[in-house]
């Protein structure tokens, strides 16, 4: 996760020539020294150029944020680049949504324990009460916010109270549609995980749906949050084989397995500026 001079520069910008010159050459003038580097283009030409840089920042010649300034005027205007720059040490605060399942969110709070997801972890929202004392045990605050149809403006009102303005909002089994009012609050800043390998067997009882067809895969899929019901940007995926011998509750267990190591991964990677959004998809520099 880097140490305490670690930075982290991400890059989105149309493709050219002398892109990769023009930062490196920028850095190193400016005391940088580069530690990793990560890029793609979607097409070789008129793509759109990504990039995800490391670089110790220890020996700047100037202050991180006159850095930024800085590069923004003379290599970022000009190539007409998004770019993002942040201390590795820097933590974003992050919440978490939850409904009754507890596998997903126990595998964020054991990990963030551990100190595997780079986060400050402000609170644990539920539209339940059941996961209370699990949440307490690690330490954080938890929230109780019933939700019905009836009071679904108030009950989404009382979580931004909560949560604040997270730099990620994590729903780790919520089982509410959040509103488009709510969405659009955190663009790119909320992620779902959602049990099945989508797109297929969107909705409801995915796992009920692929015993029916008899599927020999069944998957997870960590994804943004947009207004479109499941079709957000996907982060990650994964699989586990099966066979007709499985039933539902077999299925379903390995499927948690499996959501648990989606959705950690997912989370690391955001937190690690190693994912950008591109449009319907995501490029990941995992």
């Amino acid at each position: 996760m880097g140490n305490s001079s670690t930075a982290r520069l991400l890059i989105t910008c149309p493709d050219r020539r002398g892109i990769i010159a023009a930062v490196t050459t920028f850095l190193h003038d400016h005391g940088a020294n580069i530690t990793a580097l990560d890029q793609h283009t979607s097409c070789a030409e008129g793509g759109t150029f990504f990039m995800r840089l490391e670089f110790q920042a220890g020996d700047l010649a100037c202050s991180l944020s006159d850095l930024e300034r800085a590069f923004k005027n003379s290599v970022a205007e000009p190539f007409e680049m998004h770019s993002h720059l942040r201390r590795a040490v820097d933590h974003p605060t992050m919440a978490v949504l939850v409904s009754k399942a507890d596998h997903a969110l126990m595998e964020v709070l054991w990990r963030w324990r551990r100190g595997e997801i780079p986060a400050q972890l402000t609170c644990v929202v539920s539209n339940h009460e059941d996961l209370r004392e699990a949440v307490r045990e690690f330490g954080v605050p938890f929230h109780h916010v019933p939700v019905t149809p009836e009071t679904k403006p108030e009950a989404e009102a009382r979580i931004l109270e909560l949560v604040g303005d997270p730099g990620l909002l994590v729903l780790a089994r919520y089982m509410q549609v959040l509103s488009p009012g709510f969405v659009a609050r955190f663009p790119a800043r909320i992620i779902n995980i959602h049990h099945s390998f989508l797109p297929a067997f969107a909705g409801a009882r995915p796992y009920g749906q692929a015993y029916q067809r008899g599927v020999k895969l069944v998957g997870a899929t960590a994804h943004y949050v947009t207004n479109d019901l499941d079709e957000g940007p996907i982060i990650e995926q994964d699989v586990a084989r099966v066979s007709h011998r499985q039933t539902v509750p077999e299925l379903v267990r390995l499927g948690r397995d499996i959501e648990r190591q989606v959705l950690a991964r997912a989370l690391r990677w955001h937190l690690e500026d190693r994912v950008i959004v591109d449009g319907r998809k995501t490029v990941v520099f995992a």
